[in-house]
């Protein structure tokens, strides 16, 4: 699948970036990177629209200079992108997310994930990501039934067979991200079933812990699913929205009848987790 990249420079620039974020965040658009004068956002490319973009408030109110342009990223050259720029991460010292051609962490008894840094989303760069996993490292899985809903590259799902979770399951309704998450499964020697779709597949299933780092309209739209696939006493984590979107998350959530427990925040993003 193809994606749209939008690259904007911005003046001022925190603030610009920050709104603009939020706002682009609105209409579809799933990954940021910072860069030096602005930001650039990709967005898959059947979910792309010229016109929600331009009612997007930040791009004409006159107190900010934004200037952007609108390119097409084909397969092989987000690989080289990805390739040309992805870093190790590094999270609590614990958990690190590397790609093939980094060398392995010095560390010992640390959860060492390798990760082919393509389209896929979920290398650990984005701060869900960052929070899911900080999260994760908290949680006991052992022996759990887990769910990585929307798992991108799977690096949640593979992190939670190296907690020595039970039967892992992933899922993305994305194929480059299938696709990527099942290289991302063998390189890293984990016992994971990955499958191509949306929460339809999990009509009929149960799982202990459910991790969901999607999209605010994603999450509220299908938590009936995950709410109906979690086991009594389990637990959901979703992340994916921002700090403003707690009041939908958390409304939603109880409404289903779940019971906050935890959240966490990272530059503007947050994660919500609630128990069954």
């Amino acid at each position: 699948m193809d994606y749209i990249q939008l690259k904007a420079t911005i003046t001022p620039l925190i603030i610009g970036r920050e709104i603009l974020v939020f706002q682009l965040a609105e209409i579809g658009f799933e990954s940021f990177v910072e860069t030096e004068g602005g930001l650039e956002a990709y967005i898959q490319e059947n979910q792309f629209q010229q016109n929600a973009l331009e009612k997007v408030a930040l791009l004409s109110n006159p107190d900010f200079s934004i200037s952007y342009a609108i390119e097409k990223i084909e397969n092989q050259n987000w690989n080289k992108q990805w390739e040309e720029s992805f870093e190790p991460i590094n999270v609590l010292d614990n958990c690190f997310i590397r790609a093939p051609f980094h060398e392995a962490p010095k560390q010992k008894d640390v959860f060492d994930i390798v990760i082919e840094p393509k389209m896929a989303f979920g290398t650990g760069h984005h701060a869900t990501t960052f929070l899911m996993i900080k999260r994760m490292l908290e949680l006991k899985l052992e022996n759990k039934n887990v769910l990585d809903m929307g798992c991108g590259t799977g690096v949640l799902a593979i992190l939670a067979k190296m907690k020595h979770a039970g039967k892992v399951l992933a899922i993305d309704n994305d194929e480059w991200a299938y696709n990527n998450a099942v290289e991302s499964c063998e390189n890293n020697n984990v016992d994971i079933e990955v499958k191509l779709g949306d929460a339809q597949l999990i009509k009929n299933s149960k799982f202990d812990v459910l991790i969901a780092n999607i999209n605010r309209n994603i999450l509220v739209a299908d938590m009936q699913y995950y709410v109906d696939a979690l086991n009594n006493n389990g637990k959901l984590l979703m992340s994916g929205f921002f700090s403003v979107d707690e009041e939908i998350i958390t409304k939603k959530a109880t409404e289903l009848g779940l019971k906050f427990s935890f959240s966490d925040t990272k530059d503007e993003w947050m994660m919500l987790e609630f128990d069954k």
